[in-house]
């Protein structure tokens, strides 16, 4: 049984636990520490649009057998339109996994220190992180190892573990389920939480997720019989992701607003009203939340860099180990010299929500075209969840847009 349930497993959790990195950790710390469990709702939102997208860029996968990135580049026609595409892309995938990555090993650095402590080397007037750099040693070795096998069962195990951690964290906390239920439910914006929604969606429909998926399910499926597992697949590790997500958000609500700033914090916050249960809880879902990321954050930008610019997918290829480690070297640099990675987090991932309808309106357009899918192409009901979305992500990316320059 065991053996059944690993061999029909997909990217589902690899999308998951990209998703749920420390970015997604500290903004939803900050979501529950300033505006309690009004902005659940968000979150619902956020994973019903993550499942339609989502579906639909696995099962361009496994009917084209190509990643999103290729399909791009080799269905615009125009040559201005394909060269602005392409480096639009590439700045927004690459550069910004780029930035991410020290997000990312900082984070699951930060879980570690609240656990073992911080531990420091001293190299004439270099501080380095230690943990930062076991992190960044981990995510190279299983990156080079190039198995898709291994890194899918590493990852249903940090998402198993991460999911356990955050989930009993937020039961610690005793929460009012209607209150929770309410909240859901009822659409409500408190005054200066719009870059928080937008964050929120942003850090969960992440637009280098649609490519991870795209190229992880070709990889992992080559039959079109195969879409109904990848559809199961999908619909059940983001379902998860975004408990996990909500979870952390109605954990954060019981902290008061002046001790947090971010989800180390929201770690120590929680040892004096709930003992020391909370705190290990916390930061081991932190450290598995950071790894994850750590992992898909160069693993997604090699397979748009790749698609993009016409090299050999394959984790096994030179070009593509190259683009990996690059970004894996930057975070690391970044994250072990002290390098303050909260405020770009979250800039990060506001850029995320804003640059959302681009992706999203690319993606709708190839999953259209009877050329590229056939009768696999998306039907009209499809479509209209995919437009409701489209015209969501850009209002709120316009909004946010207006917010920060205050204008509204």
């Amino acid at each position: 049984m065991i053996k059944s349930f690993f061999r029909n497993i997909g990217p589902g959790p690899l999308v998951a636990a990209a998703f749920i990195g420390p970015g997604t950790v500290t903004v939803c710390t900050l979501a529950g520490v300033n505006f309690g469990f009004a902005l659940l709702w968000a979150m619902v939102l956020s994973i019903f649009a993550t499942i339609i997208l989502q579906e639909m860029a696995a099962r361009l996968g496994i009917v084209s057998q190509k990643g999103l990135s290729e399909i791009i580049r080799e269905e615009i026609k125009h040559p201005v339109v394909k060269v602005l595409a392409i480096v639009l892309i590439l700045s927004a995938i690459v550069v910004g996994n780029a930035a991410y990555e020290a997000g990312n090993i900082s984070g699951g650095a930060l879980g570690m220190e609240t656990i073992v402590g911080h531990i420091v080397w001293e190299l004439g007037n270099i501080k380095l992180n230690v943990l930062s750099l076991v992190i960044g040693a981990i995510a190279f070795v299983l990156l080079y190892i190039g198995n898709y096998k291994l890194l899918e069962k590493v990852f249903v195990i940090l998402v198993i573990l991460m999911s356990f951690a955050f989930i009993t964290t937020a039961i610690i906390t005793k929460p009012n389920v209607i209150e929770i239920l309410r909240s859901i439910v009822i659409f409500e914006s408190p005054e200066g939480s719009v870059l928080t929604i937008i964050s929120l969606i942003g850090t969960t429909v992440v637009p280098y997720n649609l490519f991870l998926h795209a190229s992880l399910a070709k990889t992992k499926w080559t039959d079109k019989s195969d879409i109904k597992i990848a559809k199961k697949d999908t619909l059940v590790a983001v379902v998860l992701g975004g408990l996990v997500s909500m979870c952390i958000i109605i954990a954060a609500s019981t902290i008061q607003k002046t001790s947090i700033t971010n989800a180390a914090d929201l770690a120590l916050g929680l040892e004096p009203l709930f003992g020391n249960f909370a705190k290990y809880f916390l930061a081991i879902g932190l450290f598995a939340a950071g790894i994850t990321s750590a992992i898909t954050a160069p693993l997604a930008a090699s397979y748009v860099a790749s698609g993009c610019l016409g090299w050999d997918v394959d984790l096994k290829s030179k070009k593509f180990k190259a683009v990996w480690m690059f970004i894996v070297f930057l975070g690391v640099a970044f994250s072990s010299s002290g390098f303050k990675s909260i405020e770009i987090i979250q800039f990060a991932q506001i850029a995320n929500g804003i640059l959302l309808p681009v992706i999203a309106g690319f993606l709708l357009w190839i999953m259209n075209k009877s050329s590229v899918l056939g009768a696999y192409k998306n039907s009209n009901l499809q479509n209209f969840f995919g437009l409701v979305i489209l015209v969501i992500t850009i209002l709120l990316g316009l909004k946010g847009i207006l917010s920060v320059f205050e204008m509204i």
